[in-house]
């Protein structure tokens, strides 16, 4: 893996070919090597002003894109991926207080809940968080399997965010499951900014978000995601699969910026940030 951008004295170094002695010795961010755990969370830390003590939450979404668009291949994001991608995908999780997650993902991708790992336990521990974030999933009519790992035996209890009109007999089969029931809408559906204010209200300011496409295009609609970390893959699927986001159109685009580009075997690795 090596770093694209931002361009350091380090990057710069390598790139004019210094030699031993300079900022281009091996081990330099420009050099394409394998980065350590410890180097993947330092690159994706969360801004210093997230949290109780700072500006709030702060929300980031970790999506893949092939070249031609496909958000999926076969209904999965497994066959676009790569092993640099589940790494950063791992670190993702290990930096974040929740995951928040749509329903027909954890059907499709079959969701499990959060593992705590030992390689990030320090780091968790100087955050003040817990061994391994919760999993917050998204859904207005309830409709899951109670009965799965992720709601009967998570090391951290998983949360299900609905609306307030939310059939009460799924309430009662999802808190019979050991889930926590969070209500973030006034009807049958979740509203995006109290969904985030919510969870915000239970401590969990690092969040970020695994999709899917719809739960994606909705958090987008509604202003309330703060970045995207964005794989594109080098791979073409053609074929009708969804795109990272879905839903509606906003009125005008958001912007964002660029603020990190990592690459490895032909696999980019984006950090964008809004504006």
């Amino acid at each position: 893996m090596r770093r694209l951008f931002p361009v350091t004295d380090e990057t710069a170094a390598r790139d004019s070919g210094g030699g031993p002695g300079t900022a281009g010795q091996a081990g330099a961010e420009g050099a394409d090597r394998e980065w350590a755990l410890e180097e993947l969370a330092a690159a994706y830390a969360y801004p210093s002003g997230s949290g109780p003590a700072g500006s709030g939450p702060w929300l980031r979404a970790n999506m893949v894109s092939t070249l031609d668009g496909a958000a999926q291949h076969d209904g999965r994001s497994q066959p676009i991926s790569s092993a640099a991608d589940m790494r950063i995908f791992g670190t993702l999780r290990a930096l974040a207080d929740a995951v928040v997650v749509g329903a027909e993902t954890v059907r499709q991708e079959g969701y499990r809940p959060a593992r705590a790992r030992e390689d990030f336990a320090a780091l968790r521990e100087a955050a003040g968080q817990g061994p391994a974030p919760a999993i917050a999933v998204v859904s207005a009519s309830l409709d899951l399997d109670f009965s799965l790992p992720l709601f009967t035996s998570p090391l951290v209890p998983t949360l299900v965010l609905t609306g307030a009109a939310a059939a009460p007999d799924r309430i009662a089969a999802a808190e019979k499951a050991g889930a926590q029931v969070v209500i973030a809408g006034d009807g049958m559906g979740v509203d995006p900014a109290r969904a985030v204010r919510a969870l915000a209200d239970r401590g969990l300011y690092r969040l970020l978000t695994e999709g899917g496409p719809r739960l994606l295009g909705q958090l987008v609609a509604a202003g309330v995601l703060d970045e995207l970390c964005l794989t594109v893959s080098p791979m073409l699927t053609a074929g009708d699969a969804q795109r990272i986001a879905g839903g509606p159109p906003v009125a005008v685009p958001r912007r964002f910026e660029l603020t990190s580009l990592l690459e490895e075997a032909g696999f980019l690795f984006s950090r964008y940030r809004r504006t």
